[in-house]
């Protein structure tokens, strides 16, 4: 889903706040001088680099979000492009790449994933990595895109309350098809009351899937991930974390 709403956009902090994975990716980046954010949204993540001392390049398709990153203030070194991994010859070298926000599942396609990670592989110097999670299609995620397992509210930053929650379409079962398609219902509890909603799909991947793509791409050494501790990935592991180099 391309970000273009700004009903939308302006709940997007909301809804993805900092939490574990925020810790697991900044203590990943500690030693890295340059860390390029791809598909950094509205640069929250990216700004918290920045003010930790590391020279940033975000890169993001929407230009509504990219319009949120450049308003924030104390952001430090940051560097915004408007775009995709076509932008990443033009950075400079990185220490360290990362897609958060399961990023890596929007490419439904192998081939223009594949492409993304090579041109990744060729942005990062010799000695740096690419950092990614993927969630664990044992895991079944998509069972809980129901109103009744995924309804909550939040507050809007215009302190108006909202009803978020996703419903999933039907299709084929996920572990066969790879593929999981929803929308996310947005319900403003103003008067009257507004609805907006937004389709997403969604490439569940395995391990073995993510890992044959990696090394096609020239990433010689995976480093594997269950959950934000660090955890060995078995079949109970939500995510499937990627640390190549």
């Amino acid at each position: 889903m391309l970000y273009d709403d700004p009903r939308l956009v302006a709940l997007y902090d909301v809804l993805n706040p900092f939490a574990s994975d925020t810790a697991f990716y900044l203590a990943l980046a500690e030693s890295a001088g340059h860390v390029v954010d791809l598909g950094c949204g509205t640069g929250l993540f990216a700004c918290e680099l920045a003010k930790r001392g590391h020279r940033v390049t975000g890169i993001d398709p929407s230009a509504e979000m990219l319009r949120i990153a450049r308003a924030r203030r104390e952001c430090g070194n940051v560097t915004w492009i408007e775009g995709d991994a076509a932008a990443l010859p033009f950075v400079g070298a990185a220490d360290l790449l990362v897609m958060t926000g399961h990023v890596a599942q929007v490419f439904l396609d192998d081939a223009a994933f594949l492409a993304t990670l090579k041109a990744a592989r060729r942005a990062i110097r010799p000695g740096g990595a690419i950092a990614f999670e993927s969630r664990h299609p044992a895991a079944r995620a998509w069972e809980n895109w129901t109103r009744e397992r995924s309804s909550r509210r939040i507050d809007a930053p215009d302190g108006c309350t909202v009803e978020v929650w996703q419903e999933r379409h039907a299709q084929p079962d996920p572990l066969t098809s790879g593929r999981a398609a929803f929308t996310t219902h947005y319900r403003f509890l103003s008067t009257p009351e507004e609805t907006s909603s937004a389709a997403s799909e969604l490439r569940f991947r395995t391990l073995d899937e993510l890992a044959r793509l990696l090394a096609d791409a020239g990433f010689a050494r995976i480093d594997w991930y269950g959950d934000w501790n660090r955890a060995p990935v078995d079949e109970t592991s939500r995510e499937l974390i990627a640390v190549a180099r």
